[in-house]
Formats: C-alpha cells, sequence, structure tokens
C-alpha cells in the first residue's frame, strides 16, 4: 500500500514537471521570454492543477458521486470563471507589456476577447473532466474489486458448506458399513474401524486446503475401497486401476469418494452377482474418472446415507472447476456408469 502511494506521488510530480517544462522544450534553441511563460504557461497551468486536485481530492466524492450534480457544476463553473477573470486581472496589472492585442494600426494581434475567453475555458474544463474520469475509473475498478471479493467469499463460504456437508455423509455411510460387519466378522469391524479412523483423519486435518496432491488423493481412495471390499461378499468383484506415476498435479480435495460411495452403494447386490470398476487416467493436465457397477436401486425407505452425494460434486464442480469439467451419468444394460473430467490447468 505505502510503495503504491509513493509511486502514485511520483507519477503526479513527473507529469507536473515535464507539463511546466514544456515551454523550454517546445522553444528549445530559441530566445525565451520568461515573462510570457509565466503570464501564459505557467500561471494557467497553476490553475489548471487546482481545478484538477480540488476535483480529484473533495469535490468528485463529496458532490458528483453523492448525486449533488447541480451543486458540483455551479461550484465548477465559479471556479472556472474566477480564474479566467484572475488571468485577465494578473496580465493587465503584472505583464501589461504582454497584452499586445492592438497594434499601433489599431488591429488586433490575436484572437477577439471572447475568442481567448473561451479558449481559456476549454483549457480550464479539460482538467476537470481529466480528474472526473480518473475518479470515476478509480471508483469502478474498486467496486470490482469489492464485488469479485464478494464473490470469492460467497464462492469459499459455498465450498466449506458442501466439505461439511459430505464430512457427515461419508462418515455415516461408512459406519452403516461396519456396523453390518459387528455381528458377521468381529475382527474385520475392528479392522474396518482402524481404517476408517485413518481415513476420518486424511478428511479433517489434510483437505481443509483448496488444492492436494493427486497422488494423496488416490492413496485416500483406495484406503476407502480397501475398506469397503471387507463387508463385501464373494458374490461382487471390485476392481480399480489409478496411476502408478508421481505427477505434479493438484486437485481440489474429496471430488471423487462421492461416487465411489455411489458404486458401493448401489452396485452390490445381496442375491445376485456384481462387479464395481473404478479407473482414473491423467493426459497432461486432465484427470479422467470413471465408474461402472451394476444398477440396484435402492428402495425408497432406505436411509443409508442421504442422497447427497451426486448433487454435492455437480455443485463442487460449477464452482471450482468451471467450464473445466465435464460430467454425465448414465445407465445402459443395468449398468451405471459416471464418466468425470477435469482439467486442472
Amino acid at each position: 500500500m505505502h510503495k503504491n502511494k509513493t509511486i502514485t506521488i511520483l507519477s503526479h510530480g513527473l507529469v507536473w514537471l515535464v507539463l511546466f517544462s514544456m515551454p523550454y522544450l517546445l522553444s528549445y534553441g530559441q530566445q525565451t521570454d520568461i515573462n510570457r511563460y509565466i503570464a501564459h504557461f505557467w500561471i494557467p497551468l497553476v490553475f489548471s492543477s487546482v481545478i484538477f486536485y480540488s476535483n480529484y481530492f473533495v469535490f468528485t466524492d463529496r458532490y458528483l458521486f453523492a448525486n449533488k450534480t447541480v451543486k458540483f457544476i455551479v461550484i465548477n463553473i465559479l471556479i472556472i470563471i474566477g480564474f479566467v477573470l484572475a488571468k485577465e486581472l494578473i496580465e493587465d496589472t503584472f505583464f501589461q507589456n504582454l497584452g499586445n492585442r492592438r497594434l499601433s494600426n489599431g488591429n488586433e494581434s490575436g484572437p477577439p476577447l471572447p475568442m481567448s475567453i473561451y479558449i481559456q475555458l476549454l483549457k480550464y474544463i479539460a482538467p476537470l473532466l481529466f480528474a472526473i474520469a480518473i475518479k470515476t475509473t478509480k471508483r469502478w475498478a474498486k467496486n470490482e474489486a469489492a464485488q469479485k471479493e464478494a464473490a470469492n467469499i460467497k464462492l469459499q463460504s459455498e465450498l466449506q458448506h458442501l466439505h461439511y456437508q459430505l464430512q457427515p455423509h461419508f462418515f455415516f455411510n461408512s459406519l452403516n458399513n461396519i456396523y453390518s460387519l459387528v455381528d458377521i466378522s468381529p475382527d474385520q469391524a475392528k479392522t474396518s474401524i482402524h481404517g476408517l479412523s485413518k481415513l476420518m483423519r486424511y478428511m479433517l486435518y489434510e483437505t481443509n486446503v483448496e488444492l492436494v496432491p493427486l497422488s494423496k488423493e488416490i492413496e485416500f481412495m483406495k484406503k476407502y475401497i480397501d475398506l469397503m471390499k471387507l463387508r463385501l461378499s464373494d458374490k461382487t468383484i471390485v476392481h480399480y486401476n489409478f496411476p502408478n506415476k508421481e505427477t505434479d498435479i493438484k486437485i481440489a480435495p474429496l471430488l471423487f469418494i462421492s461416487l465411489i460411495e455411489n458404486a458401493f452403494k448401489h452396485g452390490v447386490s445381496a442375491t445376485k452377482e456384481s462387479e464395481i470398476c473404478i479407473e482414473m487416467s491423467v493426459d497432461g493436465g486432465t484427470v479422467n474418472f470413471t465408474t461402472k457397477n451394476g444398477n440396484f436401486p435402492k428402495k425408497t425407505d432406505d436411509k443409508s446415507g442421504s442422497g447427497i452425494g451426486i448433487p454435492n460434486i455437480k455443485k463442487r464442480l460449477d464452482l471450482l472447476y468451471p467450464n473445466k469439467n465435464s460430467f454425465h451419468t448414465e445407465v445402459e444394460n443395468n449398468l451405471f456408469t459416471t464418466q468425470l473430467t477435469i482439467e486442472t490447468t
């Protein structure tokens, strides 16, 4: 902030230095008359600077942006007229020798007085318009920044809500799976609880960031799949394939776990043979994720889980990867397929 303020002050100083030096730069090598520079250039320039900074620092904010337009216009008209008259008075009082409007033959050497005043008015209106333009641009930029910040805060709030929504959903589904093992296989239930504690530790302590390494997310999914396989019978076969090669890709955490949950929730039958296939591939900065499983929809009165998995991931994708994701599901030949593609670059 201090650095930007210093740059602004130096920029203004440099501009005014160039403007005040302009007569010397334009008349380099010619005979100069300092009084003419003072009367016709420096005095109007001082008046212009007063008009510019008074509007830049005071009048534009106090009157124009406060919807007191009439007052703003009247004040500036009075100031400009006052400076035009003051310039004429100063020239007539201190620089009489420069006031050669009439030659000895009675002809005027310069433009008529009304035209001269009109030109001066235009000169003083220019810094006024320049000050308004700068203040309006800065105000627009500030409003844009504020809107972006508000949108970012809203985005983070929505993402946090979805993240917190996912955690109990995940925990609830996992507990249901472990509960089914307690009577059948107490040892497997103990192993499942131990595995669940590791998964929850990852969810609680390592996913509260914007991005995580894809390798960590893959490790988390593998552990979850192995945990879910403990409760399956021989009727269900699970295949999964993840990239083994390390990449530098980072991705939003917990994007894929809901799809894996749904595969185990809706792709397993107690009486029929079933198969679950989970595959991920990486192509440059693009991550492709696919799940395929038998379609065994739960009954409407089945409350295992809360049914928020797919809506949750769609909302998160729209917020995190707008125009950089492709997600669709389909059911064909009693096979439920999900395909998710994310461009991480």
